[in-house]
């Protein structure tokens, strides 16, 4: 595809050209060179020959008394580096305009009329937009459907740079939206109101609305894959949705996002008589889980913020394994020192692998993730290290865009059901963030119904559902195979009952047994599913049963890891090893001697069947 470079411009940008363009050290892309310069330096910083893996008790005091142990003066580190910048003689950087101006620019400017009660506000900035043509009647999706093809491209082409992206911003102010009037910057450490709840992530609505859904749809398209630093990732090729204020040289990304809607189609028809089923597979990430999305949001502003001089030493978080997994790889790509909590014997092997071969400070406490989410509240009021949990609005930033990108892959399309296994919750408001911008903003006209699915020794959301949200009380989670949702008090309750009120939504639950076969039976059908995933199966398989979901409904099951991270669970699921479940599914490897008769007849014997 030709975007009318000139030669300058085209040498600048091909040069180097391995991933995002960012292999030449000078930033060619950006049209912008740029050298380190020390300043000061911390004088907390988490020594890399400590973080290793620490058994510690649990309670605050050797919490606190096992890092301040660690923490030694590293003068090759700097929290507070600038960067000098001088222009590149003969490179303006990127342009994404293309050859033909005059029929390719969209400009706010030219349109006319306003769609919903942000479009009509956004008159006060610019002149709004012509209204939405639906996409409703559009058979292409249906056509992919049959006969496995993609949907066409977008007739609009490559929307030019945004020219009023200026007008872009976000604040923080409190969740609860009775208290008026607070608001802070996202470059302030804060993670509550004066109140103590929630904080949520404000985005100018009108500013967004002065450009039309088609305009938002084509820039998205164009950018999805694409190797210009940062926008081929699937969370930063929305950038002006999550955050507009950064600088592309802050952000710290891995091309997460992007991940296969897969179309469940043998699973849906032969287990559940279904023709519209979908499997969003956020698992097929860099660590492996949906947390890649909110964690490249989160380091990117810690990161943009230690280089304004914030006296931020660490980034911690308390984590059930995937968590820790996604900030322990972003912190150490951004050369951030990182702590994480994790409950000792309660993560898959392979869960807590990751932080350690990453480098970060590991402390393994005798608790549950509830109690290291207490110790990590107490440990980030004290000390200079940022508060990476959900309880951070952040990282939902950043998650939001999976929903968005649900949408994109359905052309637009809104589905009727979105399942998402439920733990501590801020991945249900997350979702319901993306596709809420999107109807706000015109992209589509409608909202899917929210499903979340718990696990029977974890669900406190589904108790509260069951009384109808009269009253929430939390419980001692017990455990489940669905370890990274073994959550009894969910930090984002709140949140998430709004998100299901709004919606019409629904919860369900799954019992051991119940979670760990529907994973191995869509397992038999080429997927590979987490106990998780095995979760939110179990509840569509009820949800089908009662008839709540139809036919013909189209159903996204949001799988949120890969299945190789729970592999333990797996062959002891196989192996006929678990206590009290049977193992409807189990596929047992059949032991046969080197013997060709006997081969032949296990062979003979099996496919008989």
């Amino acid at each position: 595809m030709d975007f009318g470079y000139d030669e300058k411009e085209r040498a600048a940008v091909s040069h180097g050209g391995r991933h995002f363009l960012r292999a030449s050290p000078q930033r060619r892309v950006a049209g912008v060179t740029s050298y380190p310069r020390s300043a000061s330096f911390a004088s907390f910083v988490v020594d890399r020959t400590a973080r290793s893996f620490v058994r510690a008790l649990g309670s605050t005091a050797s919490v606190m008394a096992a890092i301040i142990n660690s923490a030694v003066p590293l003068a090759a580190r700097s929290l507070s580096s600038r960067a000098t910048t001088e222009r590149v003689p003969g490179c303006t950087g990127v342009r994404a305009a293309p050859r033909s101006r005059a029929t390719l620019r969209v400009r706010a400017e030219a349109a006319a009329g306003g769609v919903g009660n942000i479009r009509e506000q956004a008159a006060r900035r610019g002149t709004p937009p012509p209204p939405r043509q639906s996409t409703r009647e559009n058979p292409s999706i249906m056509a992919f459907i049959k006969h496995r093809r993609s949907p066409p491209p977008p007739t609009l082409p490559l929307a030019v740079p945004l020219e009023k992206n200026s007008l872009f911003n976000a604040k923080y102010t409190p969740f609860n939206k009775g208290d008026s009037g607070e608001e802070y910057s996202l470059d302030e450490v804060i993670y509550r109101s004066k109140n103590g709840g929630l904080l949520d992530v404000e985005h100018d609505m009108e500013a967004l609305a002065i450009y039309p859904p088609e305009y938002w749809k084509a820039l998205f398209d164009e950018r999805v894959g694409k190797t210009v630093w940062p926008y081929g990732s699937g969370v930063w090729s929305k950038k002006e949705w999550v955050l507009p204020g950064i600088s592309d040289d802050d952000i710290v990304s891995m091309f997460e996002g992007n991940s296969n809607l897969f179309w469940a189609e043998r699973y849906g028809r032969e287990n559940l008589k279904m023709s519209d089923l979908w499997v969003k597979q956020c698992g097929n990430s860099h660590t492996g889980s949906f947390k890649d999305l909110g964690m490249t949001a989160l380091v990117s502003q810690v990161n943009r913020m230690r280089k304004m001089g914030k006296p931020l030493a660490a980034v911690g978080c308390a984590s059930t394994g995937d968590t820790s997994a996604a900030l322990s790889a972003y912190a150490a790509s951004a050369d951030i020192p990182s702590i994480v909590f994790l409950p000792a014997d309660k993560i898959s092997l392979a869960q807590l692998v990751q932080p350690i071969a990453n480098g970060s400070l590991v402390l393994s406490i005798d608790t549950d993730f509830d109690g290291c989410m207490r110790l990590i509240r107490e440990v980030t009021a004290e000390l200079p290290i940022y508060l990476a949990n959900s309880l951070n609005s952040l990282r939902l930033e950043g998650q939001k865009t999976a929903a968005i990108e649900i949408l994109q892959q359905f052309n637009w399309e809104v589905p009727d059901y979105v399942i998402i296994p439920g733990g501590n919750l801020g991945n249900v408001y997350a979702f319901f963030k993306g596709f809420k911008m999107c109807k706000d903003l015109g992209l589509v006209d409608s909202m899917p119904r929210m499903v979340v699915a718990q696990a029977h020794n974890a669900n406190p959301l589904y108790r509260a559902y069951k009384n109808g949200f009269e009253n929430f009380e939390a419980v001692k989670a017990e455990p489940t195979f669905a370890s990274a949702i073994q959550i009894g008090d969910p930090v984002s309750i709140d949140r998430a009952i709004y998100a299901l009120k709004e919606t019409n939504g629904i919860v369900e639950e799954a019992t051991e047994e119940e979670l760990m076969d529907a994973a191995a039976e869509a397992d038999l059908t080429g997927m590979f599913n987490c106990p998780h995933t095995g979760v939110a199966l179990a509840a569509l398989k009820k949800l089908r049963e009662a008839q709540t979901i139809g036919p013909d409904d189209r159903v996204v099951v949001v799988s949120t890891a890969h299945g190789l991270k729970f592999a333990q669970s797996k062959v002891a699921y196989h192996a006929g090893e678990i206590e009290g479940i049977v193992g409807k599914y189990a596929n047992p490897p059949v032991s046969v001697p080197e013997d060709f008769g006997k081969v032949m007849d296990i062979l003979s014997q099996r496919l008989k069947q």
